[in-house]
């Protein structure tokens, strides 16, 4: 009598029970997914808790904006049942789920309406709206019911517990922000249109999105005196760019420099996006002269 392979026995052991899991590539049972840099991997942690297993492409402190992927991120991505990215911001990771996870994608752009940028078509930094955030998070819980339908239910009260905090979060910048005595703010590179079109500000960058253009003289003397014809008291730089533009010309003008975070990576493991969100709140309520 012939014997059946044992090894084929196995595998299709081992199918049967992934199967049984749902499709979920983790050892520990936690749905994989890829987050393109910090704000989408807070969104991600938020809404999926105990139940997903997050890994964010971008290191910590690195700047998001020209990112390489090694083999092994690559690999990540491959492997991933939901990938939340922003398409156009990152061509590495763009170029990477396309290739290797289209359908497990998720463009978080196609979730909210994009503000125009002259340099790149729109501007990407759309998590600086906690509102535009929260639609974000509402439609990733959609994504990631879609691949664990078991918890689904559980995905979208998580979302709304979000939103409702992103919600809380929008009224304490409206409620400060409504009666300043300046609403002009100059930073190091305009990476807040999205603050600024919310809360009825007005932004002038030293430089474009681009956070390591070098601005010609023409353009630092053009900030310099608007800057004085203002009477601004602060000029804005970030933490992973060089403040020495911004010293240039707070110096020349009289004025202080302080920190207003764009949230695309942290550098202190202790915050997360509402406790720098109300970091850069305080910080723009002294800049601005706000009661």
């Amino acid at each position: 009598m012939m014997r059946r392979p044992l090894v084929p026995l196995l595998v299709l052991a081992v199918l049967a029970a992934l199967a049984g899991c749902g499709g979920r590539a983790n050892p520990d049972g936690r749905l994989p997914v890829v987050a393109a840099f910090y704000p989408l991997q807070f969104v991600s942690e938020r809404i999926g808790g105990d139940l997903v297993r997050v890994v964010n492409l971008t290191k910590p402190g690195a700047e998001p904006h020209d990112v390489e992927l090694s083999p092994r991120q690559v690999a990540r991505i491959s492997d991933a049942k939901v990938a939340v990215h922003l398409r156009g911001f990152q061509p590495a990771v763009d170029d990477a789920i396309e290739q290797n996870a289209r359908r497990q994608g998720f463009d978080v752009s196609s979730a909210v309406t994009m503000l125009p940028s002259s340099e790149h078509g729109t501007d990407p930094h759309v998590w600086l709206d906690p509102t535009r955030l929260a639609a974000i998070g509402d439609r990733l819980a959609e994504r990631l019911a879609a691949a664990d339908p078991a918890h689904a239910a559980v995905y979208t009260s998580r979302a709304a517990t979000l939103h409702q905090q992103l919600t809380q979060l929008d009224g304490e910048f409206s409620a400060k922000l409504a009666t300043c005595s300046r609403r002009e703010l100059v930073t190091s590179h305009t990476a807040f249109h999205y603050l600024t079109d919310r809360y009825h500000l007005t932004q002038i960058g030293i430089t474009g999105i681009d956070p390591e253009a070098e601005p010609a003289p023409r353009r630092i003397a053009e900030v310099a005196a608007d800057a004085r014809r203002l009477g601004t008291t602060t000029i804005f730089f970030e933490t992973l760019v060089s403040p020495k533009v911004a010293d240039t010309i707070a110096r020349e003008v009289g004025a202080t420099t302080a920190v207003l975070d764009p949230l695309e990576g942290l550098t202190d493991p202790d915050a997360d996006y509402f406790s720098v969100m109300r970091a850069n709140l305080a910080a723009l309520t002294t800049a601005l002269g706000c009661t």
